[in-house]
């Protein structure tokens, strides 16, 4: 089955600022840049990869004005750059309305062989990456007090098992629980947490990590028989930023068509 037609934008985030992680690519991120600006939002980006990052920058502000684009280099396991990421959205742009935490890491390692160093790469990107910019949102938003939300991206694979994934889907199930529980504690001030959690969205960087075996044995799980798009989860991402989720908090959204 081919993908379907990319759907246009309605606006459902006009004169709203959002900082997503991880977005100087082709990936979930990059997508969800774009669906933001196409929404009308204006953005912060971040990312590890200065080089890419200010090259989207440069590309999405030709497009959708440079007035509604900015960006600022950040790795997520350093706690100095996230806060510094959080105030130049707001100084760029004078508010902070929605966060979307992307930024994640994956790899192949099957237990008897993985390494500390692996298990902990991973974890503290995808896990405790989450984990700080989370906290840098919810005191951000909490201060404001305009209310606001946080999308987290995690995974199915944070609920089923697979071969070579435990340090990924360990670092995703913590992603699902960190997620429930700050939607518990935002609560108290308007703030609404909630996650996506993709099956198999293609990139050029997961294609780099992925044996071409895996991710052709997973393509065929998949109800439609293919992968999805990145523009397809950043749908998702739009709607639960938007109005259209405002009685949602504290939810894992699966964005797949496997159920197996």
């Amino acid at each position: 089955m081919s993908a379907p037609q990319y759907v246009p934008g309605h606006q459902l985030l006009t004169g709203r600022t959002a900082v997503i992680t991880a977005a100087a690519g082709t990936g979930i991120g990059g997508a969800t840049a774009r669906r933001f600006l196409e929404e009308g939002a204006r953005i912060a980006i971040g990312d590890a990869h200065a080089r890419r990052l200010k090259e989207t920058e440069q590309a999405l502000a030709e497009e959708f004005g440079a007035a509604n684009v900015t960006s600022l280099p950040c790795d997520v396991t350093d706690e100095t750059q996230v806060q510094a990421l959080f105030a130049h959205a707001e100084q760029a742009h004078g508010s902070l309305d929605i966060v979307v935490n992307n930024a994640g890491l994956g790899g192949t390692a099957e237990l008897t062989e993985m390494t500390d160093a692996q298990w902990s790469e991973v974890l503290d990107v995808t896990l405790t990456g989450t984990f700080r910019c989370t906290r840098a949102a919810l005191r951000s938003l909490r201060s404001a007090g305009r209310g606001g939300v946080v999308v987290n991206n995690a995974s199915v694979v944070g609920w089923r098992a697979q071969t070579g994934q435990a340090h990924y889907a360990a670092a995703k199930a913590g992603v699902m629980a960190l997620t429930r529980c700050a939607a518990v504690e935002a609560a108290a001030y308007g703030v609404r947490v909630n996650a996506v959690a993709p099956s198999l969205a293609m990139h050029p960087h997961l294609v780099k990590v992925t044996s071409a075996e895996l991710l052709d044995e997973l393509t065929r799980k998949e109800a439609f028989g293919r992968y999805a798009e990145p523009w397809e989860i950043a749908n998702v991402i739009v709607f639960l930023a938007s109005g259209y989720s405002s009685y949602m908090t504290g939810e894992v959204v699966p964005v797949s068509s496997q159920h197996a």
